[in-house]
């Protein structure tokens, strides 16, 4: 019997924005009803840690989730473009991604399969910072499910992630999980220096939960209207310390934004997939944009770690 024949995938695909941004739309709103549950049952982590989806070798995932007396986990099969809800007492249910794409069908369809598998949970259904766009259980306006580009998205995700693992390995001090948040749609992992950051007047309870340290965050975003019209991968420091735009980027096509919030360390996904050596060339932006952030804050380097090479 000759053995099944596999599938090749580029790790760094092409993800032209506007061929697959009503795609993107769409699928960010079921993360964020997924991450709504997750948000619901998870017991609070500082920095909305536990608010998190994660990737998997297969899409992207809540990990297991207490719920009375049982765990419940959620998973995107990106891969055989199923959602997947599980118990730990042997339940399963699921649904197809692309059958009913309508963000409101995805609702439905998915609290569906929560009571198949005995979980109540209510959520608020507006979504999060997209504007105004309709609540999330009667959205018909986002219906579109490429399913070969959220493919591509989820394997630029993999190889982002599997960058950011090397990344953070040599880092000693407080670090989060490479992590995706579900209200901005960006992979994400942030490192601390242990320091209490200042909280402005006025400061919102989210950003201050987000931002009651001193941070330097990197990720990968899909790109949007608002930031950058393109993928692109990211760096920013909090608070933002003086000179930091003034700092090199080490690798040419990096450059920094004023977002009009603070400086923004960004290099184009594009620019990355084309380099000879895709994963090293983010690697060194992500290192560059660390010493840039952490040198001009007067981080303790020799404590922290910082070399991942």
């Amino acid at each position: 019997m000759s053995e099944p024949e596999k599938t090749t995938m580029s790790n760094w695909p092409e993800l032209p924005y506007e061929a697959w941004e009503p795609t993107k739309q769409t699928l960010h709103r079921y993360t964020q009803i997924v991450g709504k549950v997750r948000m619901a049952l998870v017991p609070p982590r500082n920095h909305w840690w536990h608010v998190t989806l994660y990737v998997t070798e297969r899409g992207l995932s809540t990990g297991p989730m207490p719920y009375e007396d049982r765990d419940v986990a959620v998973d995107f099969d990106l891969l055989e473009h199923q959602l997947l809800v599980s118990s730990s007492d042997g339940r399963r249910a699921s649904f197809p991604l692309a059958h009913r794409p309508a963000c409101a069908d995805f609702y439905s369809d998915f609290f569906g399969a929560l009571a198949k598998v005995d979980v109540d949970v209510d959520i608020h259904p507006e979504p999060f910072d997209l504007g105004d766009s309709p609540a999330l259980h009667a959205d018909r306006v986002n219906a579109s499910y490429d399913a070969d580009a959220v493919q591509r998205y989820w394997q630029i995700l993999a190889s982002t992630q599997r960058v950011l693992d090397r990344f953070q390995g040599s880092f000693l001090g407080k670090a989060s999980p490479v992590h995706l948040f579900w209200h901005s749609f960006d992979l994400a992992h942030a490192r601390y220096s242990g320091r209490p950051a200042p909280q402005g007047e006025g400061t919102d309870p989210i950003a201050a939960e987000a931002y009651s340290h001193e941070v330097i965050a990197f990720g990968f975003w899909p790109g949007d209207d608002r930031t950058t019209p393109y993928p692109a991968f990211y760096s920013y420091t909090a608070p933002e310390p003086d000179g930091l735009a003034e700092r090199p980027l080490g690798v040419a096509e990096a450059e920094w934004h004023d977002t009009g919030n603070g400086s923004l360390a960004v290099l184009s996904y594009d620019a990355v997939r084309s380099a000879s050596d895709p994963a090293q060339t983010l690697l060194d932006f992500f290192e560059a944009a660390y010493a840039a952030g952490a040198e001009s804050a007067g981080w303790h380097l020799q404590e922290l770690g910082r070399s991942s090479t």
